[in-house]
């Protein structure tokens, strides 16, 4: 196959050399409901990838994404109580689930991925939404049960940060602490929004 970017022959959607180039992470801060929020990329550096989450070739890529950055950052990660993941709403309409992937990259010493643990009741789709229309339609999350205290969220992208407040919030209201949560990419944040 061709990589998607040089069109070179490799092996993967993505050659090494391009994932080198292009897919080398840094690390942007946002605080959220007193929460840290750490993502990988900026969303104009990696928009056209992330459009292939509801395509056939959004599996591979979401696995190189999720590979070049928070398999990284779990491998690195060192917590002496050891804490789970979460993926917010891995739903697999696509016939995969993109949070799903990038949770299953945290699995480590100190982190144990759980799955299916945070759904929405309001499947409303959030993009291109306005922050007004999305605190109209709170995504209204139910947490599954599972014993571990301390928890990692994770999804793809921050907007406006309300489906990660939204999360936050309904994991405290189930006496969990969210001890930060990771995304892919941060979206470029508009004068006025947190």
């Amino acid at each position: 196959m061709k990589c998607m970017v040089c069109e070179s022959l490799s092996l993967t959607h993505i050659c090494p050399a391009c994932q080198d180039v292009f897919l080398s992470p840094a690390l942007y801060e946002r605080t959220l409901a007193g929460t840290k929020v750490y993502s990988f990329y900026k969303y104009s550096e990696i928009k056209e990838l992330l459009y292939t989450k509801h395509t056939d070739v959004g599996f591979y890529i979401y696995t190189i994404l999720a590979n070049n950055s928070l398999k990284k950052f779990a491998q690195a990660f060192s917590y002496e109580y050891g804490a789970v993941s979460i993926g917010v709403d891995e739903d697999s309409k696509s016939g995969y689930s993109h949070t799903a992937i990038l949770n299953k990259a945290l699995s480590s010493k100190h982190i144990m991925p759980l799955y299916g643990m945070l759904h929405a009741k309001n499947k409303m789709k959030y993009s291109g939404k306005s922050k007004a229309f999305r605190l109209l339609h709170p995504r209204r999350f139910e947490v599954g049960d599972f014993a571990a205290q301390e928890v990692i969220v994770v999804d793809d992208i921050i907007t406006t940060g309300l489906t990660l407040t939204q999360a936050i919030h309904a994991l405290h209201a189930k006496g969990k602490k969210v001890l930060f949560c990771l995304t892919l990419a941060d979206a470029e944040r508009k004068q006025g929004e947190e």
